[in-house]
């Protein structure tokens, strides 16, 4: 009932907006062409309806079925995703508008990860589809990288999006790895050091003793 009302609202006011721009110059309807497409568009979808404008501001946003009880449903863009197997680095990241299935995917990951890394195998393909390998990536991007709200504009700003959060992820993966280069050079250098240190005073000792 309260959808009906507020449908009831939208269409009058479209209305009487459409009325008065029909003697106004073609410069201003130009300015109300965007906005009155979308309010048509909502009044005439259904709940059975395809393509359903669900954000005003972010008309590409799709409904994505996750199967989850928790979280049944997601608003958004799906975004296809390739890692490897041990060091959990991004081979390839991309959005996928339209809301395609997730097996029809595959291909054009794998076509990216390919032209990417160069490898092109068997192994490369068998890899990609263990899914559950990459659902902690997936945790990551989401939460460290804010995948899981884009604040870019259109389609142009999901695809963008998903590039940058996957660069991100890659950049914070090789900052650990660096770190910890460094903590055990640091730590090699220190325990010769010291040791250098206790041999030092044993020769000193002994000395003085004789």
């Amino acid at each position: 009932m309260k959808t009906r009302r507020l449908k009831t609202y939208l269409g009058r006011v479209t209305r009487d907006i459409e009325r008065k721009l029909e003697p106004a110059p073609p410069a201003t309807q130009a300015l109300f062409r965007e906005p009155l497409e979308k309010a048509n568009r909502l009044l005439h979808q259904t709940r059975q309806s395809k393509n359903k404008l669900l954000s005003w501001h972010a008309p590409e946003v799709e409904v994505i079925g996750k199967g989850k009880v928790a979280k049944p449903w997601e608003f958004g863009v799906k975004v296809a995703l390739a890692v490897t197997n041990r060091e959990r680095f991004v081979l390839g990241c991309r959005s996928m508008p339209g809301n395609p299935y997730d097996g029809h995917t595959l291909a054009e990951t794998l076509e990216q990860a390919e032209i990417l890394c160069g490898v092109n195998t068997r192994a490369l393909k068998r890899e990609l589809k263990r899914r559950s390998a990459i659902e902690a990536v997936i945790g990551h991007l989401e939460t460290d990288g804010r995948m899981d709200r884009c604040r870019l504009k259109s389609a142009l700003g999901d695809a963008l999006n998903a590039v940058l959060v996957a660069a991100g992820h890659n950049l914070r993966l090789l900052l650990r790895a660096m770190a910890n280069l460094l903590r055990r050079i640091l730590e090699r250098l220190l325990g010769r050091s010291i040791s250098g240190a206790h041999s030092r005073d044993s020769e000193s000792a002994l000395q003085a003793a004789a």
